[in-house]
């Protein structure tokens, strides 16, 4: 059995990977903390665990995250870069669900988020935990940065175009929606049910935290820095992400046959039937990114949909492929739950 302990395990990323591992059959929760919750039992807090998780949230400082085989950060940016190396110098892996570990340039990380990177020694290592990409990386990775809900949907719905370098890569758009689950677990006017519901805004227009994120990794895969316009939007939805993505073609290919050898392998990814239109809700609670190809009016602008659950594909089931990956495991154990509907 696989020891797992889970550091900030009161957010929404938080239960949604007790939900999922309390469904693996490989897998021991040894310790879940919580500062503000030392002492409640999980059950109490998240009724839906009741039977399935007999646990208590534990201060950081008393659990014993060091006599687990690895431990996830579903915990603030900042945290996780603290709190690592003490971790893995005693044997222990990590995943880190914030964005502690995805830029590998730590000036730019610095930039975007404000503060002093502590570990950046541990920035150069991670692995960028995008299994579609970094499958065998990741088999031997000690620290895995898992990667973030828009840069994942971005991503996956680019990455055939950036490696058949087809497209215009200097001016690529990503026009992205996100349900209010996004901002995480806290009372913040913004999120309230009386300002969020019955409306739709921008934000971030001028320059968001996930822009380098899905540069570095688009990068990557065109061999060459890229171009990216993204615009995300908040919807009246708990849970979802809907990515619209546009580039202009370059060189001719058949389009959908390019995204389904791409993926023909990859389980977690449906490229579906041309002129498709995936919705959020048929990827709710589930940890599948589905992507449709149009291209309007037969003109010279490829549109790619790519729909995610933010909280599934975009946190923590992407966390436990990851964790399936590192511990040579079936990578879809616990992770083959059909989306719920309605």
């Amino acid at each position: 059995m696989i020891k797992v302990g889970i550091v900030g395990g009161t957010g929404y990323t938080g239960v949604e990977l007790l939900r999922l591992l309390a469904q693996h059959p490989q897998v021991e929760l040894a310790a879940i903390t919580s500062r503000g919750e030392a002492g409640t039992r999980v059950a109490d807090m998240f009724p839906s665990l009741r039977g399935r998780v007999d646990l208590a949230f534990s201060d950081p400082k008393d659990a014993p995250l060091a006599s687990c085989d690895v431990v996830f950060f579903a915990t603030p940016n900042g945290i996780a870069m603290q709190q690592a190396r003490s971790l893995l110098d005693r044997g222990v892996r990590v995943i880190d669900l914030a964005a502690d570990f995805r830029i590998k340039d730590v000036p730019t990380w610095e930039q975007w988020y404000g503060m002093s990177h502590a570990a950046p020694e541990l920035a150069a290592e991670a692995v960028y935990g995008l299994p579609e990409v970094n499958r065998d990386a990741i088999r031997k990775a000690r620290l895995v940065a898992n990667p973030g809900c828009y840069p994942t949907a971005v991503q996956l719905g680019f990455l055939p175009l950036m490696e058949a370098r087809c497209v215009d890569l200097g001016n690529l758009i990503a026009d992205c929606k996100s349900g209010v689950s996004g901002a995480g677990r806290k009372a913040e006017t913004h999120i309230l049910f009386a300002e969020a519901s019955d409306n739709f805004k921008a934000y971030g227009v001028a320059g968001h935290r996930h822009l380098p994120e899905i540069r570095q990794g688009l990068g990557l895969r065109a061999g060459v820095p890229v171009g990216l316009t993204f615009v995300p939007h908040l919807t009246p939805l708990i849970r979802g992400i809907h990515a619209t993505l546009y580039a202009r073609i370059t060189r001719e290919e058949d389009f959908q046959s390019l995204f389904e050898r791409r993926y023909a392998n990859e389980p977690f990814v449906d490229v579906l039937p041309p002129k498709s239109h995936p919705e959020t809700r048929s990827v709710r609670a589930s940890n599948i990114c589905r992507i449709a190809l149009h291209r309007p009016q037969g003109g010279d602008i490829l549109v790619v949909l790519s729909v995610i659950d933010n909280l599934v594909k975009g946190a923590a089931g992407q966390a436990i492929h990851n964790m399936n990956l590192m511990f040579d495991l079936d990578e879809c154990t616990a992770l083959a739950q059909v989306p719920v509907l309605p």
